[in-house]
């Protein structure tokens, strides 16, 4: 940092300065006055010199390099921020030139007092607060790095208050030691219990089956086992029988021997049935399992008929395994899994992707003690892929599109569309959200919007996070209006049986259109309520906000450099520097500003020109390349969902369309297009696809379909409809917010299925299926990580620097998914109950 006078010329002293703090507090000024100060004519200025407001016995010294200086001031990402001097005192005889300060003086040896403390703003700090809180932590840190002795009596703390903090210190030391030997303890335990049980790998027996021969097989029991798990693969179907009873069909038999009686008793001889429908299209292939309990350590026998309406033969794959716990333990341990990953999330003890790999780590661990362990290549195979590959490919295009300018530009089209009123703007950009993602992946909408978004509350001084999370939710809501816009929808009209009965593209999208747009004329109002007592403003002006991002967003830069090398080391050492250079002077501006927020920007035509000659396209042509691409991917995306020739999936539309932006924007650069892409998002959802794959083997989510299927059961008939289709929205909706949507909804339809073909129950199956979507889909605005959309738009913010937390959303969306699914469950009900519309 470098002391100009009033006439421009720049005072002598190249290795330290002194640099003027009029508000110092007095404590602080006391503890400056009583320090060691340097000679007159060694490098200092002489302090007769400094300033005739008598401020000169409250300056601090910092050393100060202009090789550093220079370089970092070429540096800065942001506009030029206002000159101080405007704030200060009129008499002020010296101004600042740049920020940046270094201790230019370590290497020779030379000694100078710290401005304050380095760990001033830690990486993980919300940027949210403001600036009293600043203030307080900023005279914290000088306090504790022993630069301040007399702030505490200013405080009116105990005599011992130093002592206590000490304390305090010790204690936070103490628990992250036990949070880090804990969370090792259990991975160690983990991968001791996955390592003692092998493989066993599943036998797969080759059958061919016709209506004249059967099939039977002698197994003999384990002394440990309480389960038998059996899996039959070939050209099956989940679904139950249909109203004409012609299908045909496999009978399972299972028959062994009780001897849980008396010993004095001849075991009685116990069969377990289990009926498998065949799928008429002899090309498609399924498996599925079923488990029967071991009632002893007697020889087992396993019998299978074919009843066919051909004599020819049908081929079959069966495997077997014995599994060391009951389902009850399974489900159990299951359920403590899922609760741990919460917990870990909800209390950000750890990252909630390392928070999904311990998850998946500990399913893992429980499939090989009950004897059910998967190979690498099976655990590979439950990645959903396609989902990856689309998330890839559009970070990628996303990255490409930021580089032409065309985000901002958006940013001030909508600030000029909404007239500076910015719930009209908000409101605005949630309802076009909803619209989009209702014929896009609600995850390529996000990708989309979420950057725009963040862009246009920078301009306009706005919190990100809470216009963002407006945006999810919103965007979560309006994927459930159409059959293509959130997974769901595509599971339940692309089974066949569903078609059979009626359930069609058009059918379902008349359904679900009518209910999502009085879910949105009620979720306006309650978004507007939810945000009555929040200030969208930011709490500091937005020079502080900038200020503060720009530090974090340096830190984080900082941090991503690994001292490999000495040259890497260097710039390491420069990057932190200028931190600790802009956490100093955001502390002198925190105490200089005087926050003046309104509540509505009455000056939007002044600004809107401002703006538009600051944020203007900045490349044509790349823009051109890249609305073609992104055109062409949108428009592919639709055919992929109503052309049935086009055999590419989304994954692979997304790939194709990154391939070809990538060549037209002549990207030599590829490692800067690399670093944009979210790669902690993308690895949490591979764990989460483990996790809830493992969950799935543990009958967590057949539990709870079973269980729902037991409880409609005991509704009296009258009402049974009633009942049936308030369970499946609530339990649908607290499922998918606690865990995927997609597998739960691939669970849930058959046992759907095989409830509304039960004769003792009767009940249609669309309004079931039609629950079931309103559910699943709304459900995910529940937590964070209950839709995918939620998880993309969390992981961009924290890159761009406005990451929420679980608790956050949960705020927000808890109440929002509720009252939708109150608005939806009454829609199903009129809709089905009272008016009949089967």
């Amino acid at each position: 940092m470098h002391l100009e006078g009033r006439d421009g010329r720049r005072y002598p002293g190249a290795s330290e300065v002194e640099l003027l703090q009029t508000s110092v507090p007095p404590g602080l000024a006391e503890l400056a006055a009583g320090k060691r100060r340097p000679p007159r004519g060694a490098g200092g200025v002489d302090p007769s010199h400094s300033c005739p407001s008598g401020a000169a016995g409250q300056s601090s010294w910092a050393p100060a390099g202009q090789e550093f200086a220079s370089f970092l001031t070429k540096g800065r990402s942001h506009s030029p921020l206002p000159q101080m001097s405007s704030s200060r005192s009129k008499d002020s005889c010296f101004t600042e030139n740049t920020p940046l300060l270094r201790n230019s003086l370590q290497e020779k040896g030379s000694r100078c007092i710290p401005v304050y403390h380095p760990e001033f703003i830690t990486a993980e700090e919300s940027w949210e607060d403001g600036s009293a809180d600043w203030e307080r932590r900023y005279l914290l840190s000088r306090e504790v790095s022993g630069l301040s002795a007399s702030a505490s009596s200013e405080k009116g703390d105990l005599p011992d208050s130093p002592h206590v903090r000490l304390r305090l210190s010790k204690l936070r030391r103490c628990v992250q030691w036990l949070k880090v030997t804990g969370l090792f303890v259990f991975v160690v335990l983990c991968s001791i219990l996955f390592s003692l049980y092998p493989d066993q790998g599943k036998l797969w027996q080759l059958l061919a089956l016709s209506p004249l021969e059967n099939y039977s097989v002698n197994l003999s029991s384990h002394g440990d086992s309480t389960l038998l798990q059996v899996d039959l693969a070939g050209a099956l179907v989940a679904s139950g029988p249909s109203r004409s009873g012609r299908e045909e069909r496999l009978l399972v038999e299972l028959t062994q021997a009780d001897t849980s009686g008396s010993r004095w008793q001849r075991p009685q001889q116990v069969t377990h049935n289990w009926t498998v429908y065949l799928n008429p299209r002899r090309s498609e292939r399924s498996v599925m399992s079923r488990t029967f309990e071991v009632l002893g350590r007697e020889t087992m026998s396993i019998s299978i008929r074919a009843s066919l309406q051909q004599t020819q033969a049908v081929p079959l794959l069966m495997a077997y395994q014995y599994l060391r716990a009951s389902v009850e333990a399974q489900v159990t341990i299951a359920t403590a899994i899922l609760a741990g990953v919460y917990a870990l999330i909800i209390f950000e003890v750890v990252h909630r992707t390392l928070a999904a790999m311990l998850g998946s780590l500990a399913a893992l661990a429980a499939l090989a003690v009950i004897g059910d362990r998967p190979s690498l290549t099976h655990v590979v195979e439950w990645i959903d892929f396609e989902t990856l590959a689309l998330l890839f490919g559009m970070m990628i295009l996303v990255a490409i599109f930021s580089e032409t300018g065309f985000f901002d530009y958006c940013a001030v089209k909508a600030y000029r569309l909404s007239r500076g009123r910015v719930w009209a703007m908000i409101i605005m950009l949630c309802l076009i959200a909803a619209v989009l993602s209702a014929f896009l992946d609600n995850v390529t909408t996000m990708l989309l919007f979420t950057p725009v978004t963040i862009r246009l509350c920078e301009v306009l001084n706005l919190d990100p996070r809470q216009v963002l999370i407006a945006e999810v939710i919103f965007t979560n809501i309006g994927g459930a209006a159409t059959a293509i816009g959130d997974p769901p929808n595509v599971i339940i009209v692309s089974n066949q049986e569903l078609r059979k009965m009626g359930l069609d593209f058009a059918g379902f999208t008349a359904h679900m259109f009518i209910g999502i747009c009085l879910v949105l004329l009620v979720s306006f109002p309650l978004l507007r309520l939810l945000y009555w007592n929040r200030k969208l403003y930011n709490k500091e002006p937005s020079e502080i906000v900038e200020l503060k991002h720009e530090i974090h967003v340096w830190r984080l830069t900082a941090q991503r450099i690994s001292p490999a090398s000495r040259e890497e080391t260097a710039v390491r050492r420069l990057l932190l520097g200028k931190v600790l250079a802009l956490e100093h002077l955001l502390a002198r501006r925190l105490h200089t500003f005087h926050r003046q927020i309104s509540q509505e920007d009455r000056n939007w035509e002044t600004n809107i020109q401002e703006l538009q000659k600051k944020h203007r396209i900045s490349d044509g042509i790349l823009l051109a390349k890249c609305l073609t691409v992104l055109g062409f991917v949108i428009f592919m995306f639709f055919l992929n969902s109503f052309v049935p020739g086009i055999h590419l999936d989304l994954g692979w539309i997304a790939i194709l369309g990154a391939i070809w932006l990538l060549i037209l924007a002549d990207i030599h650069d590829f490692e800067i297009i690399l670093h944009r892409v979210e790669w902690a998002t993308l690895l949490f959802f591979a764990a989460l696809f483990v996790l809830m794959e493992a969950l799935a083997h543990l009958h967590l989510i057949e539990y709870v379909g079973e269980q729902t299927a037991l409880l409609i059961k005991m509704v009296p008939e009258e009402q049974r409809l009633t009942a049936a289709i308030v369970l499946v929205v609530w339990v649908s909706a607290l499922a998918s917010s606690l865990i995927d949507n997609i597998p739960f909804t691939a669970t849930m339809i058959p046992v759907l299925l095989n409830l509304s073909r039960d004769p003792e129950v009767g009940l249609p199956a669309p309004p079931l299926m039609y629950a079931l979507a309103f559910g699943a889909c709304l459900g995910g605005n529940g937590t964070l990580i209950g839709a995918s959309a939620n998880v993309v738009c969390a992981g961009i913010a924290e890159q761009h620097g406005y990451g929420f937390s679980f608790m956050e959303f949960f705020r927000l969306g808890f109440p929002m998914m509720i009252v939708s699914c109150i608005v939806g469950m009454c829609y199903l009900l009129v809709a089905h109950v009272v008016v009949g519309w089967n």
